[in-house]
């Protein structure tokens, strides 16, 4: 019996959408290949309320249990990852800047007095990027992340592009989850978080990566 063809599942990043470059950016390169990708919404209609369970529950809807290939961006590289730890299905992972820790680089960019009133006031101002405007997000999001695991470990094959330049997931997030990680392929670009000026750069190694997987071998 031949092995059905994994879906291909595009995971955006935090205050993003499903019409930012990097996803429009991998639908049109796949496309042409022909294949097709779905870019998931991970915030349908209600980002005040995020968490990471929320976006979870959006993937495995989409997932449905069958092959998928999951390519994830920054939060969104997080998410597959931990996705990829806890189902099979999951045939490989292509991850761009992933936002590991994500509780502590929460931690780390607001400090503890705005961490604080955070939690005191219930919700915060964050720019939405795909909205282009700013939207208030509920401290329940970092009470949720604080249970899951900050760096997942999971056997798929997986290639992590990392800008060596990021000033907001620093590159040694993504070098700790690679050490020693026979699974993990990091690759470092003279670039920065969002890694929009070396997509065609990155496109040279995902294509094969992609395909490969797309095709079951």
């Amino acid at each position: 019996m031949a092995t059905p063809q994994a879906a291909i599942l595009y995971l955006h990043g935090f205050a993003s959408s499903p019409r930012s470059r990097k996803a429009r950016f991998f639908q049109e390169k796949l496309h042409a290949e022909g294949y097709s990708v779905e870019t998931l919404d991970l915030a349908p209609g209600d980002f005040e309320h995020l968490t990471l369970t929320s976006q979870l529950a959006v993937v495995e809807a989409a997932a449905q249990g069958k092959p998928v290939i999951l390519i994830g961006s920054s939060m969104g590289g997080y998410l597959a990852a931990l996705f990829a730890q806890t189902h099979p299905e999951v045939a490989r992972l292509l991850l761009l800047a992933p936002a590991f820790a994500f509780y502590a680089l929460w931690v780390n960019e607001l400090g503890p007095e705005r961490m604080a009133e955070w939690r005191k006031n219930g919700t915060i101002p964050v720019f939405h990027y795909g909205e282009g405007r700013e939207m208030d997000l509920r401290y329940a999001l970092v009470e949720d992340a604080q249970l899951y695991d900050p760096f997942p470990v999971f056997p798929q094959p997986c290639m992590i592009f990392h800008g060596t330049q990021d000033a907001v997931v620093p590159v040694s997030m993504s070098q700790k989850c690679a050490s020693g990680a026979t699974n993990v392929s990091l690759k470092l670009l003279a670039s920065g978080h969002e890694l929009t000026d070396v997509l065609d750069e990155i496109w040279k190694d995902a294509k094969p990566f992609l395909l490969d997987g797309i095709a079951g071998r």
